[in-house]
């Protein structure tokens, strides 16, 4: 016999916590990052507020601007158990959430590029009906399953496909869009113009206006966890997993910021990307940028079809992430016993080495979310409110419970903030409730039932069921995170 191979460091660690190595580690940092990045997208998470943020307060308002384990471990023995309940439950409403919010992003951009390449709206192009648009949005979901039950290799080859589509794509369309655009808005516009539009929006508030405005950059800056989500599955994890992390944090950061400002200071008519007769039928604002740049200097809209299709396909590619990562966090929590019909959702499949039933759950779910698309103006508002709180929430139960923990409890990891650590989880605890409370407000007025943000009843009913259940039942057996190896003898 050869000799003994050394145990990787994140399987080390992943046994000194109680757990056995059960999926395939194969991931490398560059591949975590990957994911990360892939899930966070440079696109998705500004693309489709960009147009709703800019009309409440205008250009000024735009540039300003595995947890479930966690919780368990640094809440302690006796308040671990409610804690991992609530941060597992958080995070799969999130994430669950974030698949229905590329596939209907995705479906928006699709429905805008076949208007586009079929004459535009002032020139009789198609545009999707409803019924179509809820085609597109249940076809996008069922592909991300079909991609996520092969072998994770495949996923995160084409997450490395998606990090470079991203990249590369992104430095096109900050580079290319204000110089072909006619003209630019001078910088005082784009960093100074405040103007609000409360004929549109029912909102004459400046204050409120801003608060609303600000909704793309909390949207955007969440996902970077997909790292924390496949850190049993990364090479060396106790190390890559917080460089991914940070990573991914400072990329999307600086090239998000650029897509803002390219977008921004290419506006021809700020008024017109509204107008409901306009090319794009006033129903994608960056639609009507990229294309009044393009045909007015080209006289064509080749360009803009072409740039829509880089800002598709990384919906595409986030989506296709964030339904691996949803699947993780189902599986995790199927692990312990936190689901109904748990020994379903856990199994992995015996040759891809994937938990596929957790994925097709996912996936289920998040159609059965859009289906109101068929009845409801404001979906997307809603399915976005439910995805980012759910997704904050559930960081917020382990930043308390570090912020309120004994340091003598606290066993650090080889990244370790020290004495600031405690601040920045005040920090970080604060700016997550307030990122809560305004994603329940409501974002048109007056209210109606086409303008009514039903994220606050969907999250009061489905959360308030899942405590409930908590109450009368979980609390007596379920314990958090259960230890699949004995530490003492090495046996499962």
């Amino acid at each position: 016999m050869g000799p003994e191979t050394e145990m990787d460091s994140g399987e080390k660690r992943l046994n000194e916590l109680g757990y056995k190595q059960e999926l395939r580690r194969e991931m490398t940092l560059f591949k975590t990052l990957a994911i990360s990045f892939s899930t966070m997208t440079l696109f998705t998470g500004i693309t489709p507020l960009y147009g709703s943020s800019l009309l409440y307060a205008g250009p000024a308002s735009l540039t300003t601007g595995s947890l479930y384990f966690w919780a368990a471990h640094l809440s302690g023995p006796k308040w671990g158990p409610f804690a991992s309940w609530c941060c597992a439950w958080l995070e799969t409403i999130g994430l669950i959430a974030g698949i229905g919010t590329q596939a209907y992003a995705g479906s928006q951009t699709l429905q805008s590029i076949i208007l586009l390449c079929t004459g535009t709206n002032k020139g009789g192009g198609y545009f999707a009906p409803k019924w179509l648009f809820l085609c597109i949005y249940i076809g996008l979901t069922i592909i991300w399953a079909i991609l996520n039950t092969f072998a994770l290799q495949v996923i995160a080859f084409i997450d490395i496909i998606s990090m470079w589509w991203q990249v590369i794509g992104g430095i096109v369309i900050v580079i290319m869009l204000p110089l072909v655009a006619p003209t630019t808005q001078s910088a005082s516009y784009v960093f100074t113009r405040f103007e609000t539009s409360p004929d549109s929006t029912g909102v004459s508030s400046k204050p409120y206006v801003v608060i609303l405005s600000f909704l793309v950059s909390q949207y955007s800056l969440y996902g970077y966890d997909a790292a924390a989500h496949l850190t049993e599955e990364t090479k060396g994890a106790d190390k890559n997993g917080p460089i991914a992390i940070l990573s991914s944090i400072g990329l999307i950061s600086f090239f998000g910021f650029a897509y803002i400002l390219a977008l921004t200071f290419s506006i021809q008519d700020f008024s017109y990307l509204y107008d409901p007769s306009n090319e794009t039928a006033g129903a994608f604002v960056p639609a009507q940028i990229l294309y009044d740049a393009f045909h007015g200097r080209y006289q064509n809209s080749t360009g803009a079809i072409i740039l829509l299709f880089i800002i598709w396909g990384s919906f595409f590619f986030g989506g296709l992430s964030i339904t691996t990562s949803a699947a993780r966090v189902v599986y995790a929590l199927s692990r312990d016993k936190g689901v109904p019909f748990s020994s379903i959702w856990r199994q992995i499949h015996p040759k891809h080495k994937v938990p596929s039933n957790a994925v097709w759950l996912c996936a289920a779910i998040c159609i059965i979310l859009g289906l109101p698309i068929l009845k409801v103006n404001v979906v997307f508002t809603a399915i976005t409110s439910i995805c980012t709180i759910g997704w904050v929430g559930g960081y917020a139960v382990p930043i308390f419970a570090r912020m309120v923990m004994a340091e003598k409890n606290f066993k650090a990891g080889p990244f370790y903030l020290g004495k600031a650590s405690r601040p920045i989880c005040l920090i970080a605890f604060l700016w997550i409730c307030y990122t809560c409370c305004v994603f329940l407000l409501p974002t048109l007025y007056p209210i109606s039932w086409d303008t009514f943000n039903y994220a606050p009843v969907a999250l009061g009913v489905g959360l308030g069921l899942i405590m409930l259940w908590w109450l009368l039942d979980a609390r007596k057996w379920f314990k958090g995170p259960v230890r699949n190896i004995d530490n003492g003898n090495g046996k499962v």
